[in-house]
């Protein structure tokens, strides 16, 4: 007899039940909603989602559900026309406090979200939203690391009191000396900055050139992308998008896909923005080594800054905006510990002197000559304010100097960090709902009819153990819906294709096991003998179709991008469940139904 042991049996009910929990949440679709995150980074609670709701029911709008995720107020609507009069009216109450953003949220009932329970996330094809290829300037990467090397050797030089020049020309740092007897002094300090960093004699006897090794320029390189990899999604983070996916691709590239949003514009000024402030003291004698001119904004007066860097945007660990007791508009700065202790040791020493704040910010300019689009680097450097040191501070301080939107757009820079290099948009494109939800139509009219063709074909085919197949098959398409939304793997249109080759590929394990049996009952065994070895003695073929299977869908995964990851995802996915659904869901109810009595025939 074919039986399996009740705590077996169990173990295939229970982990269907499960499954059927985990799927339950996408049958009920979305819907336009508008989420809310605090600008200060911190969380929302009940009470501050009751006095917004009450706010926004004394002006006529009403969501058809609020609730808090993650920290952050979702407020979902019944129609976007709804969901428009919800953001305006949010904008002109909240903006200065909350980052505001369009959305879809899921139409889950209550009891579902307080389980913890989500649907799948859908990607960007599929939901609608907005992607944007990025390209990081390499180059002046490698540059701000030369400036940097050259104001460092410059430093340490002098505080050698070793006479010197520091000049940088492309990649080459030149250090010319007074004295000849300097040159090995000069080396072991420049060694001592850098151990790695190439350096050679000059021709004239008594100067150094520097340079930069290869692979110190590859990691520089691998350095800077990874940074701005992170800053983007603090950035994208900022701006409150649900389920945003930001990654590298390739050697200089970065993709953002950001579901669900529909303004393209915000997400260009925000991400490609490169913006970042320096505080400097004022040089009023105008002869420091290494004091410039700078321009003010707004027509302000132009000044002379030292060269040293006071702290700059990099140090900040909190930036809000707000307005001053006079009413200006404010941001709000507060320093990490490095950038604390240099702010308090320079106000020690020079209050009742100016201090300036340089905005700093580097876009690229397209020129159109001859027919041929060419590109410039236009880098902007102004001061948007001086003032008097009236008093010694550390960590925390304001600057003004700016109007509400860009006092509001650098506080969410600053908080997000800096780019470690300039980033250009090369590729944008905007997707729209409706066109989401047309592959959504498709991807899913391509999986029932798939899924019909194979339920008709095994039912035809092999009869009862047909129908039986067909049910581990639907077991086994609710298992990677199930696994897909645990796991908050993008659903793309290339996962959607992955679901109906796993739909294909399914049931070729019961196929194998099925003929198998046929096989037996030919050479005269008895039903249930030939039950037992279809299962058995078919494993081992199947194990090795779905193992060989399964590699080809990891090296997928491991060197594909974006819509092969997703197809990958899927496609590995369906493989697992498969084989648990094929082997031990089909023996489990076939030991059920015909394992516990004599055969005459197997209706297979």
């Amino acid at each position: 007899m074919n039986r399996y042991p009740g705590w077996l049996n169990a173990l295939v009910l229970v982990l269907m039940l499960a499954a059927m929990l985990l799927a339950l949440p996408n049958i009920y679709g979305s819907a336009p909603a508008v989420q809310l995150s605090a600008s200060d980074g911190t969380d929302y609670n009940d009470e501050r989602l009751q006095q917004l709701l009450l706010t926004m029911r004394n002006v006529g709008v009403d969501p058809e559900a609020a609730y808090l995720r993650d920290g952050r107020i979702v407020l979902r609507f019944e129609s976007i026309e709804q969901q428009r009069d919800a953001e305006a009216l949010l904008r002109e109450r909240y903006e200065r406090d909350a980052s505001i953003a369009f959305t879809l949220a899921p139409k889950l009932p209550e009891w579902v979200r307080d389980l913890g329970l989500s649907p799948m996330s859908l990607g960007l094809d599929l939901r609608g939203g907005v992607y944007v290829l990025l390209e990081v300037d390499m180059n002046t990467a490698i540059e701000t690391r030369m400036i940097t090397y050259q104001v460092d050797f410059d430093d340490r030089l002098r505080d050698a009191q070793i006479r010197h020049r520091v000049d940088l020309d492309g990649m080459v740092i030149t250090v010319r000396l007074q004295n000849a007897e300097d040159l090995e002094s000069a080396r072991a300090v420049i060694r001592e900055a850098d151990a790695d960093i190439l350096i050679a004699d000059g021709t004239d006897g008594k100067s150094l050139l520097v340079r930069m090794t290869e692979q110190q320029i590859e990691a520089r390189r691998d350095l800077a992308i990874e940074q701005n990899v992170t800053t983007l999604r603090n950035r994208v983070d900022e701006l409150g998008v649900a389920e945003p996916l930001v990654q590298r691709q390739g050697t200089d590239r970065i993709v953002v896909q950001l579901p669900g949003v529909q303004d393209p514009n915000l997400i260009k000024r925000i991400l490609t923005a490169t913006a970042t402030i320096e505080f400097r003291l004022v040089d009023q004698t105008g002869v420091e080594p290494g004091s410039r001119m700078y321009p003010g904004r707004d027509g302000q007066a132009a000044q002379i800054l030292k060269r040293k860097v006071i702290a700059s945007g990099d140090q900040i660990v909190n930036a809000e905006s707000g307005f001053s007791s006079e009413g200006q508009p404010t941001v709000f700065i507060n320093l990490d510990s490095v950038g604390g202790d240099s702010m308090l040791a320079t106000t020690q020493e020079n209050v009742g002197k100016p201090m300036s704040t340089l905005f700093i910010e580097t876009k690229r300019v397209a020129e159109t000559r001859n027919g041929v689009t060419e590109y410039r680097i236009n880098k902007t450097e102004e001061i948007i304010n001086t003032a008097t040191i009236r008093g010694v501070f550390k960590n925390n301080f304001q600057i003004t100097g700016l109007n509400p939107i860009e006092a509001r757009d650098l506080a969410l820079l600053l908080r997000a960090g800096a780019l470690a290099a300039p980033v250009y948009m090369i590729d944008e494109r905007t997707i729209g709902p409706s066109l989401g939800q047309d592959n959504i139509d498709r991807g899913f009219l391509a999986v029932q009819i798939g899924f019909l063709s194979v339920i008709v074909f095994m039912v035809l085919y092999y009869r009862w153990f047909g129908m039986i197949a067909n049910l581990a098959l639907l077991v086994n398409v609710v298992f990677v819906v199930a696994l897909l939304s645990l796991l908050q793997a993008s659903l793309t249109l290339p996962g959607i294709a992955g679901i109906v080759l796993t739909v294909g590929m399914a049931v070729d394990a019961n196929v194998l096991i099925f003929e198998r049996i046929h096989e037996e009952l030919a050479a005269g065994v008895s039903p249930q003998a030939a039950i037992n070895s279809g299962y058995e003695k078919a494993f081992s073929s199947i194990a090795d179709a779905n193992i060989t299977t399964l590699i080809a869908a990891v090296v997928l995964f491991a060197f594909g991008t974006g819509p092969v990851k997703g197809f990958a995802v899927t496609l590995s996915l369906g493989i697992m469940t498969s084989m648990f659904t094929a082997i031990v869901g089909t023996r489990s109810i076939v030991n059920l139904v015909f394992g516990g009595r004599k055969l005459k025939s197997v209706p297979v």
